[in-house]
């Protein structure tokens, strides 16, 4: 071997230099793993890669070791010039686990994957509590264990074991996991701590977030209108709202409307998250799937036309919800039967999902006046006892007692309830959010999108008289524009003032045969404003809306009726926003100039059900079938059955039933 001075030796040693150590990883069985090195040097390079137990690997002569992890080992790589210089790189672990469903997706790029969490448990005194977590991830994942939102500083192995448990050590426990691509956590453990022979009660459900969709479908175009869903979606908005829901509640929306709402809560929903999704007005059943009838459904009833309620209940299932909740005010008459089912392909058995019918199979749900307010009749108890903390099943138990008492639908309707509950959920259950900060934050980004309104602002006229202009949701594509005026000018009297919206927006409260109910919830939104203007449909907005603000006054010295105009962008406000209604579809029409008072329903529509005086009369919440709608008789309730007979007396033989 040829003799080099020292210092040159020197110099060849440090002239091999690695750029590139290979990386540890823990991963499943049969995994392809790749170790790499790169390395630099003013000569040829040859690598050599090693095991702990200095054998080499053979055929690893490259600057990558590809294989298919079976155990666990260690690994380094010699780096070779032609001087016989040599480095080593950085030792590398590839750890194994063997669990038995890794579950890994399709396209994982070494982010933390848990496949082994925390689980709640109870310990006595003095006993060893021990919680495991488990994760695969390139670079292996670091652990950071938390007790009631508070770091165990050192406590940062994928198990926590506490030899002698006390008092002390009770609570809520999660594993932070992360590597340089990301962090992720486990749900909360709840542990319990208690004395021999000490009753140890379960832990409480809770939920990482709660979120809501509820849809009211009631100015039908090929289908008789309905009074009730309006209010019976407000009033359950405010409700779920008390119980920590996000909400989303929409009416009168188009089948591609209501498949992109539906997109956009699916979205929303996340593993831990309690899912719930309500629907009132048109429906009907088929083959057993439910179908839930858009306000552009053309007759007859056509599953292409509508959307199918079991595929909303399987994407819900897909996100792993901790609870999946469906409520249907609706009807469930069969129709079509000899056609082919709509496909959809059966999930595994997830448990924690629940569905509330207003009614039972082949069956009708009513809708009501009952002292003046339009209500379904199962929403009506449904509103009554959801603030429960109790089993949400137990909660819809006292809906179908209740309603099996009320004698207005007795032979008539029946709640149904089916559901896979395997732990006692309530929609109640309090939200923990630690550990889920990041799911929650996009969630509330999107949620904040659907139901950011307008800031209330105040215009200066030429003349001095100030008028303010604010807005208030009535529901997320329902909104309403208040004017008031502030300060009058000093030559100006009898102010009053108007408001149009360009473009203008078709007001679903002023049709014919609306009850004054929906004229109640704007008194219940601001106090004793000069003028309002009701802003519907506002899912279909496809530009920015403008508030035009028309002031009219007396000027003193002339006496004369003068006007002054302004106007303010609000840009997209509420679901605006979501872009449920794509380019290219029917859009808000462009009436220059309408105001609140001259938007009605289209007389080209079924007008609603009118209310006619008396005591509480059912009405069913289903459409006709046919093309034909029966007029309304003035002294009896009306039941639009999309199978009714052609025969009079029949047909009254039904009527005599109500």
């Amino acid at each position: 071997m040829t003799e080099y001075p020292s210092k040159i030796f020197r110099m060849m040693i440090r002239d091999i230099v690695i750029v590139r150590h290979p990386v540890s990883v823990c991963v499943p069985v049969n995994y392809k793993v790749t170790l790499s090195v790169r390395a630099e040097s003013i000569s040829p390079l040859s690598y050599q890669w090693f095991t702990a137990d200095e054998q080499e690997v053979s055929g690893a002569a490259q600057t990558d070791l590809t294989f298919r992890a079976q155990n666990s080992q260690l690994y380094v790589c010699r780096v070779n010039d032609e001087f016989c210089n040599c480095v080593f790189s950085d030792w590398v672990k590839v750890k194994v686990l063997d669990v038995d469903k890794p579950g890994l997706p399709a396209q994982w790029q070494g982010e933390p994957h848990i496949v082994i969490a925390p689980k709640p448990q109870t310990v006595r005194q003095g006993e060893k509590l021990t919680l495991c977590c488990a994760a695969f991830g390139i670079p292996p994942p670091h652990y950071q264990w938390y007790r009631n939102g508070q770091a165990l500083l050192d406590k940062t192995s994928n198990m926590l074991q506490i030899d002698h448990a006390a008092e002390e050590h009770k609570g809520s426990y999660l594993c932070s996991v992360s590597n340089v691509l990301e962090e992720r956590w486990t749900e909360p453990a709840d542990v319990a701590i208690g004395k021999d022979k000490e009753y140890f009660p379960p832990s409480t459900p809770t939920a990482t977030d709660k979120v809501a969709l509820l849809i009211g479908n009631l100015n039908y175009c090929h289908h008789p209108g309905l009074m009730a869903p309006t209010m019976d979606v407000h009033e359950l908005a405010n409700l779920l709202q008390q119980l920590g829901f996000r909400v989303v509640s929409l009416l009168d929306l188009t089948r591609e409307e209501m498949q992109a709402a539906i997109d956009k809560f699916i979205h929303l929903l996340d593993k831990g998250v309690y899912g719930l999704f309500y629907y009132a007005g048109h429906g009907y059943e088929r083959s057993g799937r439910n179908y839930l009838v858009p306000v552009d459904a053309p007759q007859p009833y056509r599953p292409e036309n509508c959307v199918c309620v079991q595929r909303v209940m399987s994407r819900m299932q897909q996100r792993r919800t901790a609870l999946s909740v469906i409520l249907l005010d609706t009807c469930r008459k069969w129709y079509n039967q000899d056609c082919i089912a709509s496909d959809i392909k059966p999930l595994e058995p997830s448990g924690n999902t629940v569905y509330g019918y207003a009614t039972c199979e082949d069956a009708e749900a009513f809708e009501v006046q009952d002292g003046g307010k339009s209500t379904g009749i199962f929403t009506k108890y449904l509103n009554k006892h959801i603030l429960r903390c109790e089993k949400v099943t137990h909660v819809l138990e006292q809906v179908s007692e209740d309603l099996g008492r009320d004698r207005l639908v007795t032979g008539k309707q029946a709640v149904e309830i089916k559901h896979t509950l395997k732990e006692p959920r309530s929609l109640a259950d309090p939200v923990r959010t630690t550990g889920h900060t990041r799911e929650l934050h996009r969630r509330d980004v999107c949620w904040r999108q659907a139901n950011e309104l307008p800031r209330k602002k105040r215009l200066v006229f030429t003349c001095g008289v100030e008028v303010e202009i604010s807005f208030s949701a009535l529901f997320s594509n329902v909104m309403v524009a208040f004017a008031i005026v502030k300060a009058t000018g000093p030559r100006t009297q009898d102010c009053t003032v108007a408001l149009r919206s360009t473009p203008s927006t078709e007001d679903i409260f002023s049709g014919p045969g609306r009850s004054e109910e929906m004229d109640s919830l704007l008194l219940m939104s601001s106090d004793n404003p000069d003028c309002t203007l009701r802003l519907c449909a506002l899912q279909k907005l496809q530009e920015s809306l403008v508030i035009k603000v028309d002031l009219h006054y007396t000027h003193m010295d002339s006496k004369l009726r003068l006007t002054e105009s302004k106007q303010m962008d609000i840009g997209k406000p509420l679901v605006a926003s979501c872009k449920l209604n794509h380019a290219g579809t029917a859009k808000i029409p462009r009436q220059e100039g309408a105001s609140a008072q001259s938007m009605g329903v289209s007389s080209s529509r079924p007008p609603p059900r009118q209310i006619l005086a008396g005591p509480c009369r059912p009405f069913t919440r289903k459409a006709d079938c046919a093309a034909k709608v029966t007029a309304v008789r003035s002294n009896e309730p009306e039941e639009n059955d999309e199978t009714e007979l052609q025969d009079s007396t029949l047909k009254e033989k039904e009527r005599k039933r109500h």
